[in-house]
């Protein structure tokens, strides 16, 4: 089930939040997270029992690392804990990589392959196992005390509006809410959340929905067969649908999780205006850059190492490792290392050359730079991406047999507006304030109206149509 269906939209968050509120307090966090499982049984039933099992487990380990006054023993607690977690990812997530692999190796000497079923992967995988390292990381490094109560650490791990796709919240950032909010939840964060919510079921659905039309039919034909414009249009089309659809998807679960009295960190913060890949990096999905910072970069060294050839290989491993994180593919290793590779380039002197080249000239570097990136994510192929990207600079200006819509040419006016707008005071201004909703009496008046209309527009959009495609559903 994902947040842009019918079903949930209609049927399921109206039910659980209408009961929530009926609840005593005692038993409202009891109550949600079995929506939670019932959440995520509804597109993956038989995963819900590992994920059960090995959070019961973890649950269990980190109380006994806690436990234990003996360093020795704390760290076989801690290596146990990360060998499940680890274990359980890598099993699920690349097992089928590295049989392929090794299969394609082995057939250069022999006919014998390694017999080896297909195994699928759980939604949403990637993301509860970060923040189940996140909890042992803390607890070990005695960040945070671990959860006495069982219920409530299950809770942390599979609450539904983060569960599929983050933001990734490390345990101490809601400690304090999980028990400390109930009782206390208002009018004003329940507004103030539905209007989050809607801001991103119209990203989701208006804007992303309409640019993956557009980069279907350009990625979907045949290299050959598109010119440089359309290569171009194909690559623009999905830097918006991937941006939109996934900071869509961030600011539902944080509308969602502010209407049930939680304030999760925000996870986009306009990544599209960066002036280098560095400051990309501190604005896009900044809860996995935080979690990348403190569970990679800082204990191999961070900035605290003994000569700058250390600092850029960490920086590099870091980003070769995030690539594998999102698939198991080459293409997305290679999406990791060529991030990397700029990172260390503009330690090395490309930070210097943009503050002279000039704002304008940084951003659009950036922007396409960025955009080259997002062509191994939608490409399954690297030889595939290879070709899309000399295909860029080909100069080839057949005439390529694609429709473009009314529809495509206003939401990527709407796009554009929305990545960029930050770059202005007054848009900033304006997106900090719709964001706070703090509004005047009126101002809630006219906001609720206006996130009304938005949702029916996107519900209307929704039944009208089959395609309803979320790109980061299978991370």
């Amino acid at each position: 089930m994902v947040f842009s269906s019918v079903i949930f939209l209609t049927l399921f968050f109206p039910l659980v939040f209408t009961i929530y509120f009926l609840l005593h307090n005692k038993i409202k966090n009891a109550f949600l997270l079995l929506a939670s499982i019932v959440f995520y049984m509804w597109g993956a039933p038989k995963f819900i029992f590992a994920i059960l099992a090995t959070t019961t487990l973890d649950f269990f380990l980190v109380k006994m690392l806690d436990g234990s006054k003996a360093e020795r023993t704390r760290k076989i607690f801690l290596v146990l804990s990360l060998s499940l977690n680890v274990g359980m990812l890598f099993y699920f997530k690349y097992c089928n990589f590295f049989i392929d692999n090794f299969n394609s190796i082995l057939s250069n000497f022999t006919d014998k392959q390694i017999e080896w079923t297909k195994i699928v992967l759980p939604i949403g995988i990637s993301f509860y196992t970060f923040e189940s390292l996140t909890y042992v990381m803390d607890v070990y490094r005695k960040v945070h005390k671990p959860l006495n109560n069982f219920w409530q650490y299950q809770m942390y791990i599979l609450m539904f509006p983060k569960l599929i796709a983050g933001p990734i919240i490390r345990y101490h950032e809601i400690s304090d809410q999980i028990e400390g909010r109930l009782g206390k939840e208002n009018v004003s964060d329940v507004l103030a959340g539905f209007y989050r919510f809607v801001i991103g079921l119209s990203k989701k659905v208006l804007i992303a929905n309409t640019m993956a039309l557009m980069a279907d039919k350009v990625f979907n034909s045949p290299i050959s067969d598109i010119s440089s414009p359309y290569a171009w249009l194909g690559m623009f089309a999905y830097t918006f649908q991937i941006y939109f659809d996934f900071s869509g998807y961030s600011d539902m679960a944080i509308g969602m999780g502010r209407m049930l009295g939680f304030k999760f960190p925000e996870n986009f913060d306009n990544p599209y205006t960066s002036a280098s890949i560095t400051e990309f990096w501190r604005k896009w999905h900044m809860t996995l850059g935080s979690w990348m910072k403190n569970y990679l970069y800082i204990p191999l060294g961070g900035n605290k190492v003994s000569s700058k050839t250390r600092l850029y290989f960490n920086l590099w491993l870091v980003f070769l490792l995030s690539g594998f994180w999102h698939g198991a593919s080459w293409n997305f290793i290679f999406w990791g290392v060529f991030h990397g590779a700029l990172l260390v380039l503009e330690r090395v002197f490309l930070l210097n050359f943009y503050s002279k080249a000039g704002k304008f000239f940084s951003i659009t570097s950036t922007f396409i730079l960025v955009s080259v990136g997002w062509v191994f994510f939608r490409l399954e192929h690297f030889t595939d991406a290879m070709a899309f990207i000399k295909k860029l600079v080909s100069f080839d200006f057949k005439t390529t047999y694609i429709f473009i819509t009314n529809d495509f040419i206003f939401y990527l006016s709407l796009a554009i507006l929305f990545s960029f707008f930050a770059l202005s005071k007054k848009g900033l201004s304006l997106q900090d304030k719709v964001y706070s909703a703090k509004f005047s009496t009126t101002g809630y008046f006219v906001g609720a109206l206006a996130s009304v209309i938005l949702f029916f527009i996107c519900l209307s959009s929704i039944t009208s149509s089959t395609f309803n495609p979320f790109i980061y559903f299978r991370f």
